[in-house]
């Protein structure tokens, strides 16, 4: 399957082509019948619209993935079509380019309202949210349960939002009683919000059931469970006039094997944990021994090669896996190292050879120094240009150009990580920034990987002070 990516503000191509066969459809009849069904044949080409966002659409370790995605991308591989994907700034640009003709689908979660349905027809699988308060995970008597027990409770959301929107008309339903918090969303989004009720810096907040299931991937401490609104139906949308290709990828999605794929994918993105490591088994390293690993003479060999302390390299791997060469991520990244699977076969890698210790850690030495390549002219200094590697290996290279960018748009030095690229790599997960022309590959939640980058040079100064170079 050929795919082509384009941001409708920036142009810029950002998915690598891949192979696909054209699969016509068979048709039957004759006459009218078969000019019926030439009129209704799927395309060469699927033109599909979408955006950027945690659920639908994103770039990470420089693979393209989200839910939507790949189930769209699924379904033109399984058609015979290529897939050409354009990526919006927002839901009402497009739906414009639905309506004019521009693309033949949305894969996106489109409103099903009296709003949209004049311009776009439902298909596919219709999904139902709901605004749920997002509480830490306490013992049932400790549990908000019902939306009364919010009386005399604070609760933080986004200004001017449908959340802020909900809880002020729900205060009103319930006679007042509820503090709304709003928070301005320079300072905060919420992504943000969520992290700090999982750090107990705010009681609740509210956001929606989507956007709920995917952040407890990250923290398995939050309750997500009491609803607050009505249900909201959304579903992917074709053009008025295209009823033919709803039912076509109805169809499809029916069909059992498909159920699979997207009960795969559901896991993939909204249950798998997504803590690089950080849950599951952990274990101390003694220091004190002058080892770090099994692999250190690996570390030492391949360290040498690009001009690196082995040490640090030695940091990302227990950051990255703690040395545990099974171990696969939700993205699928594999090895001690953490290999995507595209890029680790851009370097030569094998399915077949992908774990292997010695192969994996010389791919990682490999994308490390192509890394600091592409970003020394950027960043002059060679010790703070190898945090913005460090960085780099965890988000992928796109982010942190885009995060350099950022931060010399918004005044902050783009030379320096600490508390300032890694500022503006956080604010790639706001919709204002990621759709910002100077932002060229979208959303991203920098919050992992600026912890990332922490915790390995955590390990990296302990490991200096106890082993020698």
């Amino acid at each position: 399957m050929n795919i082509e990516v384009r941001h409708t503000t920036t142009y810029a191509v950002i998915a690598a082509a891949l192979c696909a066969v054209a699969i016509p459809l068979a048709c039957g009849g004759s006459g009218a019948d078969n000019q019926e069904a030439d009129a209704h044949r799927l395309p060469d080409t699927l033109r599909v619209g979408t955006l950027y966002s945690p659920t639908s659409y994103f770039i990470y370790r420089e693979e393209t993935m989200g839910y939507d995605y790949d189930l769209v991308s699924r379904l033109a591989q399984d058609k015979g079509m290529v897939l050409k994907l354009e990526v919006a700034p927002s839901l009402q640009r497009v739906v414009e380019m639905l309506d004019s003709g521009l693309i033949d689908l949305i894969a996106y979660e489109v409103p099903v309202t009296g709003e949209y349905k004049p311009k776009v027809v439902a298909c596919g699988i219709e999904s139902i949210t709901h605004q749920v308060l997002v509480q830490p995970r306490r013992s049932e008597e400790g549990r908000i349960s019902d939306v009364t027990q919010l009386v005399g409770r604070k609760v933080y959301v986004e200004k001017d939002s449908k959340y802020h929107h909900r809880m002020t008309n729900l205060n009103e339903e319930l006679g007042g009683g509820i503090e709304v918090v709003p928070i301005d969303r320079d300072t905060l989004i919420t992504e943000d919000l969520i992290d700090m009720v999982s750090r107990k810096e705010i009681p609740l907040t509210v956001v929606d059931s989507d956007i709920a299931r995917l952040n407890k991937t990250y923290y398995r401490d939050l309750d997500i469970t009491l609803q607050v609104s009505f249900g909201q139906r959304a579903a992917w949308g074709v053009a008025p006039g295209n009823e033919w290709l709803a039912d076509s990828i109805n169809e499809w999605m029916q069909g059992e094997q498909h159920r699979k794929t997207r009960d795969a994918l559901l896991k993939r993105y909204f249950e798998m944990s997504k803590n690089d490591g950080e849950e599951g088994v952990r274990f101390s390293i003694d220091l004190s021994r002058g080892v770090i690993s099994p692999f250190d003479h690996l570390f030492r060999k391949y360290a040498a090669h690009i001009g690196w302390d082995w040490r640090l390299i030695a940091a990302q791997g227990y950051c990255e896996s703690r040395f545990d060469s099974t171990q696969v991520s939700w993205a699928g990244a594999r090895g001690i190292m953490q290999l995507m699977p595209r890029v680790a076969r851009a370097y030569g890698l094998t399915d077949d050879n992908m774990t292997d210790n010695e192969a994996n850690i010389e791919a990682a030495a490999k994308i490390i120094a192509s890394h600091e390549c592409a970003l020394a002219s950027k960043i002059p200094d060679t010790e703070e240009r190898r945090k913005f590697v460090v960085a780099a290996y965890n988000s992928g290279l796109a982010h942190i150009l885009d995060a350099i960018a950022i931060a010399q748009k918004y005044g902050l030095d783009p030379q320096k990580w600490e508390g300032q690229v890694e500022s503006a790599l956080l604010m790639k997960s706001n919709p204002d920034i990621y759709n910002d022309p100077v932002c060229k590959y979208g959303y991203f939640r920098g919050r992992q990987t600026c912890d990332y980058v922490r915790r390995v040079y955590e390990f990296y100064n302990s490991a200096k002070h106890s082993i020698p170079s």
